[in-house]
């Protein structure tokens, strides 16, 4: 009881302290719209105003912060319109790429809006108007007006792909900062905790034991049918090239991978090396760099052609990473070949049946990784460095016996591990959230 009295002092701090920056939030979200990085006509929504009209009846509310975790709730959204198909479903993620790529993957009736922020007057506004009967996060949202404003309106909370980083879990263990841990985990009726080791982040941090289950990670539920983008165009162009592909490449990393590009020429003259970096804009200016230099290099979002002088294949656009994953052999995740970096899923690239290969910063990706290579060692290749990736990329290129055992290696296992976590999911939640009445099935 003590406990939750602190919990609620602090709460009511943060609270006060969060109303009284209200107007330099407002402020900041402008400035961001101004640089581009907010939506240009949608951008009030992130301050509780709604752009779209509230369809009557009961309403379940899915965030997301972002467009790998919104990716991954997908399925589970289809599978619930499916299963209520009277239920209006809310979608909401915070960033403008999230957005312009998940709009075209939720099902007919949906509704997308961007995410308030978590100031008092925005989610009060949000939740008023909408009146979820249930919100269920996406691995790591937790902002206590939004949590606490929540369950205050009656709101079933649920967590998903619950996950908490080191850094993380030591800032909310802090002695005042835990007790407003504890009591927003104790305002939820299900948490599903990405493995073991997170599970008892969350129970070190007061969440109630029973709330505690296990699905699976939800990045292994890819959904292989989806369709984003044409490659047509593409796959008559590399049929004869030896081709790899460096996805999700942070600032820093193309260095690596463009000195691994560049000593691969000398073994292999036909290569044909495709960069998706993380972040399009980022993409144009390795482009422009590369191009200074004489490079052969082909811009995804210029529709330029590839030619047989082509060595470098810039995919500067969002929402195809999946398609290419089914075009090329190989696929080296980036967000992983330098310190700081936490890794990208590798499930989308092992589900299409790429030889994988990653860096050594993976974060909670981990666990991911290391339950692939437990049930296959060949699954995945993780290499400490540029050289370490130049050789074992040799091998594959070189060697296609190898190249396939290594694809079907990774195949096998994301399939073993994807086996029915999106239905375990769906049937937890329906469980301990959607007891109405009017969610049976």
């Amino acid at each position: 009881m003590r406990a939750s009295k602190g919990g609620e002092t602090v709460y009511m701090i943060y609270r006060a302290v969060t109303y009284s920056l209200s107007p330099l939030i407002n402020l900041h979200l402008r400035w961001r719209k101004f640089r581009r990085l907010e939506h240009p006509l949608r951008w009030p929504e992130r301050l509780g105003r709604p752009s779209l009209p509230r369809p009557p009846g009961l309403l379940i509310w899915f965030h997301a912060v972002s467009l790998g975790e919104g990716m991954c709730v997908v399925p589970v959204i289809k599978q619930c319109v499916e299963r209520m198909p009277d239920v209006t479903v809310l979608m909401t993620t915070t960033t403008s790429s999230a957005f312009e790529v998940l709009k075209n993957l939720l099902p007919c009736g949906v509704i997308y809006q961007f995410a308030p922020v978590d100031t008092p007057t925005a989610v009060n506004a949000f939740l008023q108007y909408w009146k979820p009967y249930a919100l269920v996060l996406v691995e790591n949202e937790l902002w206590p007006n939004l949590v606490l404003s929540a369950s205050t309106n009656g709101v079933m909370l649920a967590l998903i792909n619950a996950r908490m980083s080191i850094k993380s879990f030591n800032n909310w263990s802090r002695p005042v900062v835990r007790l407003l841990a504890a009591l927003m985990l104790s305002k939820f009726s299900l948490i599903l905790p990405l493995s073991n080791i997170q599970a008892i982040h969350f129970q070190l941090l007061q969440a109630p034991p029973f709330i505690i289950n296990f699905s699976g990670d939800l990045k292994l539920g890819v959904e292989e049918w989806i369709n984003i983008g044409n490659m047509e165009d593409l796959k008559g162009s590399i049929t004869d090239r030896c081709v790899w592909m460096a996805s999700s490449i942070h600032r820093g990393e193309e260095e690596v991978m463009l000195g691994v590009h560049k000593a691969l020429m000398q073994k292999h003259p036909n290569i044909l090396t495709i960069v998706v970096p993380r972040h399009p804009r980022f993409g144009q200016e390795i482009a422009s760099d590369l191009q200074k230099r004489g490079v052969n290099v082909a811009v995804r979002s210029h529709g330029d052609s590839l030619t047989s002088e082509t060595s470098i294949y810039m995919v500067d656009t969002l929402g195809e990473l999946r398609q290419f994953y089914r075009l090329v052999p190989i696929a080296v995740i980036g967000g992983s070949f330098l310190p700081g970096l936490t890794g990208h899923n590798i499930s989308e690239a092992a589900a299409a049946g790429c030889a994988v290969l990653i860096g050594q910063h993976v974060g909670h990706f981990s666990n991911m990784i290391m339950a692939m290579q437990r049930l296959n060692p060949l699954s995945i290749m993780q290499v400490s460095g540029g050289l370490e990736l130049e050789e074992n990329l040799d091998k594959l290129l070189s060697n296609p016996e190898i190249l396939e055992e290594r694809r079907m290696a990774a195949k096998w296992a994301f399939l073993v591990l994807s086996n029915g976590v999106i239905e375990n999911v769906c049937d937890l939640l329906q469980l301990h959230i959607f007891r109405k009445k009017s969610f049976q099935l």
